[in-house]
């Protein structure tokens, strides 16, 4: 069998490819960049193309599929050369749903805590020795890919993004995975690009409940009032509907506990992670007590408060310093991030970064859903780069908008080496430094600056 990508050198779309190649499947692919991780990892596979670039003299009528990421255009010369052969083209989540469509599916939506609470489920599953598939958004300890797909499988798990699925295909990504178990884990306005109002963006969420297959499952949040509504008003009877809220916990010498189980992970986004992922598990036959026996060794997906550092110099480790870094971006993110570490360490100072690097971040409408989202942290700092406006076509940004629209006393950059020289001139001694970003603040280097630091 022989398939070709086009726009490879995506997170998903390299991750594909390479679970195809480990499947035995032939598998050529372009791009006109690729960067690392997927450059390396690509290479690593055999799978590196030779040259950068659109070449349509390689989309031939052997070809049993092209599989199509959303990099690419719509005019792209070897969609249109695929298009001209008949060639039958797929987006990576239609490729995934046929890789998928007769296993039990579990789908992990919502505008945030999707990529944890999908590593959550893997990691039990795999503590149990439950073999499954899966597409998770970031890369997990003990999984080599980001994809799988196997012949023997029984069940797959999918992080299901609500972004638009590639350019000839505007449908939300997962929309096209038909779900047995849905799980949503949180609404709040994003993608302002393509979901211009919030109630444009909750109705693909409504969408998808509807797209839950017969006699399936639905988990949800309860605490969030538009996943409570969305959930409510949908009138199917041929599903189970699992409503869930943070679960009792404690909190002792800086380590969260489940009833005795002590967990890697804390803040309540993460416990409510962690109780959809039980939620889930169950369905797939996993009992409560296999369930905390795994979850115990969870550490955490990539870049999901992951720790990056710390120095300890008190009892119960209340003194000292940890640096933390997280893919927070969007507001609900914020929120809930900055909460967990003050919940986590409620004796420290936390001096809280936030990179504005997403279209929808750096939109001036949007901005203003920022409002009050740093207020825990005792000092603010929100970073962008006037480069990331003029590359997405934005109009420039003062930095007074943007301290008007967080409010409080946040302090604005536009300079990252300026950020970093204050951060590097503060005390550290009983404080807490959190990274926010989908990017990296311009090429920081977070070890580094951890080093300097502690």
């Amino acid at each position: 069998m022989r398939v070709h990508f086009i726009a490879i050198g995506g997170s998903a779309m390299h991750n594909l490819a390479i679970a195809l190649c480990q499947k035995g499947v032939t598998v050529t692919g372009s791009d006109d960049e690729i960067f690392d991780p997927a450059r390396g990892r690509l290479e690593h596979y055999g799978l590196l193309p030779k040259e950068e670039g659109w070449h349509p003299e390689r989309i031939t009528s052997d070809l049993d599929a092209v599989v199509l990421g959303m990099h690419a255009r719509i005019d792209n010369p070897e969609l249109l050369r695929a298009q001209e052969l008949g060639l039958k083209i797929y987006s990576y989540p239609e490729y995934l749903y046929e890789q998928s469509k007769d296993k039990q599916r579990i789908v992990v939506g919502g505008s945030h805590g999707k990529t944890t609470t999908t590593a959550m489920i893997l990691h039990v599953l795999a503590h149990c020795g439950i073999e499954a598939d899966y597409m998770v958004g970031a890369q997990l300890k003990g999984f080599d890919v980001m994809v799988r797909l196997s012949e023997t499988a029984k069940v797959m798990v999918i992080e299901g993004d609500e972004y638009l699925t590639s350019p000839i295909d505007r449908r939300p990504k997962f929309h096209l995975y038909k779900p047995d178990v849905a799980i949503i884990t949180g609404i709040e306005w994003d993608h302002i690009n393509v979901f211009p109002t919030f109630d444009i963006y909750r109705d693909q969420f409504a969408q998808f409940i509807n797209l839950i297959e017969p006699k399936g499952t639905l988990i949800y949040c309860d605490e969030d009032k538009e996943v409570h509504r969305v959930a409510v008003e949908n009138r199917r009877s041929d599903i189970q509907k699992l409503p869930y809220v943070c679960p009792e916990h404690r909190v002792e010498n800086g380590i969260t506990y489940i009833g005795n189980t002590a967990l890697q992970v804390f803040g309540h986004h993460n416990l409510l992670n962690l109780t959809a992922a039980r939620l889930a598990c169950r369905q797939v036959g996993v009992t409560d007590a296999q369930f905390d026996e795994a979850i115990g060794t969870f550490g955490g997906a990539s870049k999901r408060l992951e720790l990056v550092k710390k120095s300890e110099d008190g009892a119960a480790g209340h003194s000292g310093c940890a640096v933390y870094k997280d893919f927070a971006h969007a507001p609900s993110k914020l929120r809930a991030t900055i909460h967990a570490m003050r919940e986590q360490y409620p004796d420290r100072k936390l001096v809280a970064c936030m990179e504005l690097h997403t279209f929808s971040s750096l939109t001036q409408e949007f901005l203003q859903q920022y409002k009050g989202t740093m207020d825990k942290a005792d000092v603010r700092f929100v970073y962008y780069s006037q480069h990331a406006l003029q590359l997405k076509k934005l109009p420039d940004l003062h930095p007074d908008e943007v301290r008007k629209a967080f409010g409080g006393n946040v302090e604005v950059f536009t300079d990252s080496k300026k950020m970093v020289a204050e951060l590097k001139a503060m005390d550290w001694h009983n404080a807490n430094l959190l990274m926010m970003s989908s990017g990296n603040f311009d090429g920081i280097d977070f070890n580094q600056l951890a080093d300097e630091m502690i």
